[in-house]
């Protein structure tokens, strides 16, 4: 059965019976998981069973943002506290070859976590390049300020992904460090040169751009399109992820309903898909904008549908792991830092 190029949030614990007959109708590609939709292990494990068995797809994909620190929609007691991304660069100041280790661990204990769940799909890791006066949304997400080294310790986080069986998103392509606002509430515009975005920004991007999947960024670069954000130009798209960056795995949207997107939802989800997005990413589960989205986003096809395959059929079996001896490794690792590891 074909599926549409969406995913999806819900709105609690279980599914309603309007968003059961909605998933069954509307057929979108993937689920994304948020606090509202947490109580306890068992629960989440049923609830993305469910998801799977209503759209009528065994293996559609179940996401959710678990980087660790701030961003973690898995949280004590039920699930552990994971570092946050400057810890790993922080360590990585110190000795480089621990700081990556860190960072693969501490990824593979979170795929772990998700792999009890049927959770297959983490929007992790970060490539943002902060700088400063720039918003705080990203601050300590991010893995440090040097492109080598957030690039570096980005693919140490994607490799323990990909180990334990889930797979990464890249986030937020083609950069949100620079923003000087959190595109969740309104929308942020970058003045930088093109030639510094190179150097920096987008640099940070080059080297994880075999990854299989990555997320847009909210945000306006003026000198290479001053009139759309990324997720919405075809100029960055095109001239910037896919060809400078050279990414050309599955695109997603950062979630529509943010408000640095103008317009109503419908109008969102169409420029969306009209710049070169394969997939629109709706997060908040309030139903009247899901069927919006829906009403909207196309049959999944052509190079989209490729990708989409090609990504999901990059997901690996996961490799043998001591999860209590990791955990024990790693925290031993971030005592070394000095740093806290929540």
């Amino acid at each position: 059965m074909s599926t549409r190029a969406f995913i999806t949030g819900i709105s609690g614990m279980e599914l309603s019976a309007a968003e059961r007959e909605f998933i069954r109708s509307e057929r979108p590609w993937g689920f994304i998981l948020f606090r509202r939709n947490v109580e306890e292990p068992r629960q989440v494990a049923k609830l993305v069973q469910e998801l799977r068995d209503v759209v009528g797809h065994p293996d559609a994909p179940v996401l959710i943002d678990q980087e660790g620190g701030r961003v973690q929609r898995l949280r004590p007691p039920s699930w552990p506290a994971y570092p946050a991304g400057a810890v790993f660069g922080a360590l990585y100041d110190i000795d480089p070859a621990l700081g990556l280790l860190a960072a693969r661990l501490s990824a593979r204990l979170i795929a772990a976590d998700l792999a009890d769940l049927g959770i297959t799909v983490d929007c992790l890791p970060l490539a943002d390049v902060p700088v400063d006066g720039a918003d705080s949304v990203i601050g300590d997400r991010a893995y440090g300020t040097e492109p080598g080294k957030v690039a570096a310790i980005a693919r140490a986080v994607a490799e323990g992904l990909e180990q334990g069986g889930v797979l990464p998103v890249l986030k937020h392509i083609p950069g949100h460090g620079r923003a000087t606002a959190d595109s969740h509430l309104s929308l942020p515009t970058v003045d930088t040169p093109k030639m510094e975005l190179e150097r920096t920004d987008f640099a940070a991007f080059r080297p994880l751009a075999d990854l299989p999947m990555a997320m847009t960024a909210h945000v306006v670069f003026s000198a290479l399109d001053p009139a759309h954000p990324a997720t919405t130009s075809a100029t960055i798209i095109e001239q910037v992820i896919r060809g400078g960056i050279g990414f050309q795995g599955l695109l997603m949207s950062d979630d529509v309903s943010m408000n640095a997107l103008a317009g109503s939802i419908a109008e969102r989800t169409r420029s969306i898909i009209t710049a070169g997005c394969d997939m629109i990413l709706h997060c908040n589960g309030l139903l009247d904008e899901m069927r919006a989205v829906a009403g909207e986003a196309p049959e999944l096809s052509g190079k989209a549908l490729q990708r989409a395959r090609r990504a999901l059929a990059s997901r690996k079996a996961p490799q043998p792991f001591d999860r209590l001896a990791g955990r024990a490794q790693l925290d031993a690792l971030i005592d070394r830092a000095g740093m806290n590891s929540a």
